[in-house]
């Protein structure tokens, strides 16, 4: 039988998961785009090894389950003097584990910029960085736009993993109050709620930006 009271007594413990689990989601997601972009500029180096080791990088992340590079990252930071940390542990597993997958949508989506606009910005001076900032990057983010909203909500699921080191995120806070109250279909139904809350805004953030965007390249294409 629902009780509210009972569920009422675990909002604490929920909104404390809540509150890891945005903050596991958002420094992951900095990460993973960090990673993913670092990546990107390994993979289209003119220097071979590079190139491997990039394609060494990706094959990891994707032919590798993420809970084993969780388990991985957290045993072996003690090593470095960083043990006692599972926030952090997870915060890199998610990330990295994240980056692969961005890596291959920016590639993905480079695709769209010619090869002759790196050309005329080489021949008119402008360095690598600032080409990438100021003309090749913008037109990858936007075609990957799509892309990469959905690689965030992968990620945003993939965030209860943590409890398995002893992170107290939204899903291991959902368990514990199943468990006090013997309510899991109310509480866990909130935990989804929660879940909703966080993609989103942020879905429903990206689409507009989206439509924006393309409203505004088609202005740029008519008025040239």
């Amino acid at each position: 039988m629902f009780s509210e009271s009972g569920v009422m007594t675990g909002l604490p413990v929920l909104a404390d998961g809540l509150v890891n689990t945005a903050l596991l989601c958002v420094m992951a997601a900095v990460l993973s785009l960090v990673f993913g972009h670092f990546a990107l500029f390994l993979r289209v180096s003119a220097f071979g090894p590079m190139r491997w080791l990039a394609r060494f990088y990706v094959s990891l992340m994707r032919g590798t389950p993420a809970l084993v590079q969780l388990f991985v990252l957290f045993f072996s930071l003690p090593l470095i003097g960083l043990g006692g940390h599972p926030m952090l542990a997870a915060v890199l597993a998610i990330g990295l584990n994240s980056g692969a997958y961005i890596s291959e949508i920016l590639r993905a989506n480079l695709r769209v910029v010619s090869v002759g606009q790196r050309e005329a910005a080489a021949a008119i001076g402008i360095g690598p960085v600032r080409t990438w900032w100021r003309i090749i990057g913008p037109q990858v983010w936007r075609s990957g736009l799509p892309a990469l909203v959905n690689e965030f909500t992968i990620l945003l699921k993939t965030t209860p993993l943590a409890s398995v080191v002893g992170v107290t995120e939204l899903t291991f806070a959902g368990q514990m109050v199943s468990a006090r109250t013997f309510q899991p279909a109310e509480v866990l139904a909130m935990v989804a709620f929660c879940y909703l809350a966080i993609t989103l805004p942020v879905i429903l953030f990206a689409r507009r930006l989206e439509q924006r965007l393309r409203t505004s390249g088609a202005h740029v294409a008519g008025a040239t």
